[in-house]
């Protein structure tokens, strides 16, 4: 989670708040996957599964690519922010969490993990495109396993905009930093950008233009 960056100063594509922004994107990605589980009357055992595996899944590929330490592996907090997660919602009533609970939950963490990937890939040395890539893994691939274990149709194949918004905020990110913007500054923006394109598809269910057959 706050691993050394060897090969570019810390400052320069990471603010100095990343550790709190990648904690809070962990925390929504497993309240997230503690709700999928919730929703459909779970153990505790099983929220925490589902909170842990959506908090982590991303950011393990990541890592895995990008020659990092995994951040989970290495850092207590990560696997306790997730058990607290799903503790928390597993004692909250559930009026507080029913309706559209989960899709925010997961806006936020989309656009906050997106951000931080792809802030630490380039602190890996990654070129522009790969580094934006990885942040769009790290802020989807989490949700997509959600998805897979929840017996729900993935994220991926549904067509409104949601890996849209990750590449939105992780691609806004990349080119605001390469550009000299202030790394704190460039994180805000991105973030920003990733999430309010993300609301809008959940509150306007905007989507891309399907593929059809050729007539």
């Amino acid at each position: 989670m706050i691993d050394p960056i060897p090969l570019l100063p810390v400052a320069h594509v990471l603010p100095a708040a990343a550790p709190w922004l990648d904690l809070a994107g962990l925390a929504v990605f497993a309240a997230s996957g503690a709700l999928a589980a919730a929703r459909r009357g779970q153990t505790i055992v099983t929220l925490a599964f589902f909170a842990l595996v959506t908090g982590v899944g991303g950011g393990t590929v990541r890592d895995l690519l990008i020659g990092a330490p995994v951040f989970w592996v290495h850092d207590a907090r990560a696997a306790a922010v997730c058990l607290i997660v799903a503790f928390l919602i597993w004692i909250t009533p559930p009026r507080w969490w029913h309706g559209a609970a989960l899709d925010w939950f997961d806006a936020v963490g989309l656009a906050a993990y997106a951000v931080y990937g792809a802030a630490k890939a380039m602190g890996y040395g990654l070129p522009p495109v790969p580094a934006a890539l990885m942040g769009v893994i790290t802020a989807c691939v989490g949700g997509i396993v959600r998805d897979v274990l929840a017996g729900e149709p993935s994220i991926l194949m549904r067509p409104e905009l949601y890996v849209t918004a990750a590449a939105l905020a992780a691609a806004s990110h990349v080119a605001l930093v390469s550009a000299g913007v202030p790394a704190v500054v460039a994180a805000m923006v991105a973030a920003t950008a990733g999430f309010g394109l993300r609301a809008a598809a959940i509150r306007w269910r905007l989507a891309l233009p399907a593929y059809r057959e050729p007539r």
